[in-house]
């Protein structure tokens, strides 16, 4: 889009009460059925309306109609046996019990194309779309069939590719994949994982990004974030590929982070999504306080690449803390957007 530092959010947004438990993650739907649907579309327009009040210029559906942003992808494939769980290392940070991957995987039908083209039709904004990675996907599952995480993400790579392009056939503007596992796994990352990211976006002319970022607000993540020491260099591991990979924006997280900002300098030429908000906290920035981000990351992105965000999805947030994240969002990216004008 044409304007100086537009505004979007990294992924979720909290679900209305009548549709899911406020305030929790991955919360069981509280409908059934046709009121399902229907509750899944009414909790769209809201999104769309809170992000629209807020001053949001690029809209997302929130996750609205996902209880978790993998396994609600992985729920819609075949080879996957949701019966048959191991207990497997999330990201070398905590356990958890998981389905098993029991034969070739593959996609059956689109999983959020319907739900793209409905939220395209109540807006004419750009409108971005978050997928799962693939080896954020490989990271949570048991896998006893391919037994190689490579060979699996080679295969989510080629599903993921078939639900982008026809995500953008709907109409979204941009695609963001989301791999939290980058800021992990490095060897891997470097290895094949960039590659496979890349051939999950082959072939699709709305732009791309990934998302990078320290995870939700849970006391796995904040425990992890706080073993990391004065300084959270792991971006440091994978930004130089990435700023030769053909993505066209990466995502991070830098409000109340002890990421240092020069890093970015280490993207110089990609779209820069700067995460200005804080999604671990209830504390609502001000605008000056976003602002300040801004200013900071200037010095190493260039304004015409600089899109302001949040630093994760913000699901586990009440609607009103939300709501207050978003208006000074767009208006810290207001202040800073003045005084380039200036």
């Amino acid at each position: 889009m044409n304007r100086l530092l537009p505004t979007s959010t990294a992924g979720s947004l909290p679900k209305p009460s009548w549709l899911a438990q406020p305030e929790t993650l991955w919360s069981p739907w509280k409908l059934e059925g046709e009121e399902l649907i229907e509750g899944k579309q009414d909790a769209l327009r809201v999104v769309l309306h809170d992000q629209q009040n807020s001053g949001i210029d690029i809209v997302s559906d929130g996750e609205q109609t996902r209880q978790h942003f993998v396994t609600t992808f992985i729920e819609n494939l075949s080879g996957v046996d949701f019966e048959k769980r191991e207990t497997v290392r999330i990201r070398d940070r905590y356990d958890a019990s998981v389905p098993t991957v029991v034969g070739a995987v593959s996609r059956q039908r689109p999983v959020f194309v319907e739900d793209a083209k409905f939220l395209r039709a109540q807006t004419d904004q750009p409108i971005k779309w978050a997928l799962p990675g693939p080896m954020t996907m490989i990271d949570t599952l048991y896998d006893d069939h391919y037994k190689s995480r490579e060979k699996l993400a080679w295969e989510f790579a080629k599903i993921l590719n078939q639900e982008a392009k026809e995500l953008e056939a709907a109409g979204v503007d941009i695609i963001q994949f989301d791999e939290p596992a980058f800021n992990v796994f490095f060897d891997e990352v470097n290895d094949w994982g960039i590659a496979a990211l890349e051939k999950a976006a082959e072939g699709l002319k709305c732009e791309t990004a990934v998302h990078i970022c320290y995870g939700y607000g849970i006391k796995a993540n904040t425990d992890w974030k706080d073993s990391l020491g004065a300084e959270w260099r792991q971006y440091e591991s994978v930004f130089p590929k990435l700023q030769k990979s053909t993505i066209d924006m990466i995502s991070l997280e830098c409000q109340h982070s002890r990421v240092p900002m020069d890093l970015i300098e280490l993207l110089r030429g990609k779209k820069v999504m700067v995460g200005a908000i804080d999604v671990a906290t209830d504390t609502i920035e001000t605008p000056e306080d976003v602002a300040d981000i801004l200013r900071k990351a200037l010095q190493f992105v260039d304004a015409d690449k600089l899109y302001p965000c949040t630093n994760c999805g913000m699901a586990p947030l009440s609607r009103s803390v939300a709501r207050g994240k978003l208006t000074a969002l767009s208006a810290g990216a207001n202040i800073v957007r003045q005084e380039l004008s200036a």
